[in-house]
C-alpha cells in the first residue's frame, strides 16, 4: 500500500470509536437501522452459514440483528476498536477479537459468510480488503456488506464549506470522502468476487440544529479522519454561520436540519465450480418482447421520422 492510497488516519479511526465505545447506544441508531436491513437481506437467501464473520462489529448490533437468521452456528466478530470489542463482547457472547480490516488475521476459507456493517468507507486500500475478504471466505461462501456511500453528509458538507469560505477565505476538508456507488461493483469483480452486485438506498435524519448533528457524528465514532483534514478548530461564530446557511438551504418547513446518509449495499460470493453465472451479452435464447406479448422495434425504426 503507498502513501498516496492513505486517505484515512486509521489510528484516528480506531481512537474516535474507543472514545463513542461508552456511550455507543445513545448514538447508533443508523448502525441498528442498517444492520435490520442487511438481516432482512440475508433472510432472500436460502442458504446457511455456520461459520460467520462480522467485520467491523462495533458494539455488536449486528449479531443483534443476526440472532436466529442463515443457520448461523459460530459468530465471530471483531473491530479496530478494543472498547468497541469489550462491548461486543458483554453484549453478545460471541468469539471476539481486535482486528485492522486492512490486515485480517483469518486464514484462508475461514467462513461461510462475511458481513460488514458500516465499518469498510474507513478503509484506505479497500481493493485489497475486499480481496483478503474472498480469500478468508469457503468456495461459494457469501460477503455481504453496508458502508456509507458519497452523498453521505451532502448538506453539511456543502454548508460548512461555504461557511469557512466565508469566515476564513479559504476550504479544507471538513467531512470525509466516500466510495461511489458506480465503482462498487467493479471493485467486487477486481477483487475476483463472483456475482456482484451493488445498489444503495437513504436513510434521513432529523436535528435540531448543526450542533446536534455535530454530536451525534462524534457519539457514533464517525467523526472526520482524513489525513489532509483541516486542523483549525471549528469556532463559534463559523458554527452559527454552517447552522445559518444548513437551516436557509436545506431545513424543513418545522425548522429542523436534514442529514441524509447514502448507504451502498455490497454482495457477492466467493467462486465456486458449478457456481450460476450470469450470461454474455447476445447469448439469450429467448427475446424480450417474446416474453412480454409486445413487438420489437429497432432503435433505427424509433428514430425515423413519420
Amino acid at each position: 500500500m503507498t502513501d498516496s492510497m492513505n486517505v484515512f488516519d486509521r489510528l484516528l479511526v480506531r481512537r474516535h470509536r474507543e472514545r463513542a465505545a461508552t456511550n455507543f447506544a445513545a448514538h447508533d441508531f443508523l448502525f441498528r437501522e442498517v444492520a435490520e436491513r442487511l438481516a432482512d437481506r440475508l433472510d432472500d437467501v436460502t442458504r446457511k452459514f455456520p461459520r460467520t464473520l462480522d467485520l467491523g462489529c462495533h458494539a455488536g448490533g449486528t449479531a443483534q440483528a443476526l440472532r436466529g437468521r442463515g443457520g448461523i452456528e459460530t459468530l465471530v466478530q471483531c473491530d479496530l476498536s478494543t472498547a468497541m470489542v469489550r462491548r461486543a463482547a458483554a453484549n453478545g457472547g460471541h468469539a471476539t477479537l481486535v482486528a485492522d480490516e486492512e490486515l485480517l488475521p483469518f486464514a484462508s476459507e475461514s467462513f461461510d459468510l462475511v458481513i460488514s456493517n458500516l465499518s469498510l468507507h474507513w478503509v484506505n486500500d479497500l481493493p485489497g480488503c475486499l480481496l483478503q475478504i474472498r480469500h478468508c471466505l469457503k468456495h461459494d461462501g457469501l460477503f455481504l456488506a453496508a458502508m456509507l456511500g458519497g452523498d453521505t453528509l451532502a448538506e453539511l458538507r456543502q454548508s460548512l464549506m461555504e461557511a469557512e469560505l466565508a469566515e476564513t477565505g479559504g476550504v479544507g476538508p471538513r467531512v470525509s470522502p466516500f466510495a461511489d456507488l458506480r465503482d462498487a461493483g467493479g471493485l467486487l469483480q477486481r477483487a475476483g468476487f463472483a456475482l456482484p452486485v451493488a445498489d444503495g438506498d437513504r436513510v434521513t435524519a432529523s436535528y435540531p440544529d448543526v450542533l446536534a448533528l455535530m454530536r451525534d457524528l462524534r457519539g457514533m465514532g464517525e467523526a472526520n479522519a482524513v489525513q489532509a483534514r483541516t486542523t483549525r478548530p471549528v469556532n463559534r461564530a463559523m458554527i452559527a454561520r454552517t447552522d445559518e446557511i444548513y437551516r436557509r438551504r436545506f431545513g424543513d418547513r418545522d425548522g429542523r436540519l436534514p442529514a441524509t446518509f447514502q448507504i451502498i449495499y455490497l454482495t457477492a460470493w466467493a467462486p465456486a465450480a458449478g457456481q450460476q453465472r450470469a450470461l454474455t451479452p447476445g447469448s439469450a435464447r429467448a427475446r424480450l418482447a417474446d416474453a412480454l406479448g409486445t413487438i420489437e422495434v429497432s432503435a433505427g425504426d424509433k428514430a425515423r421520422p413519420r
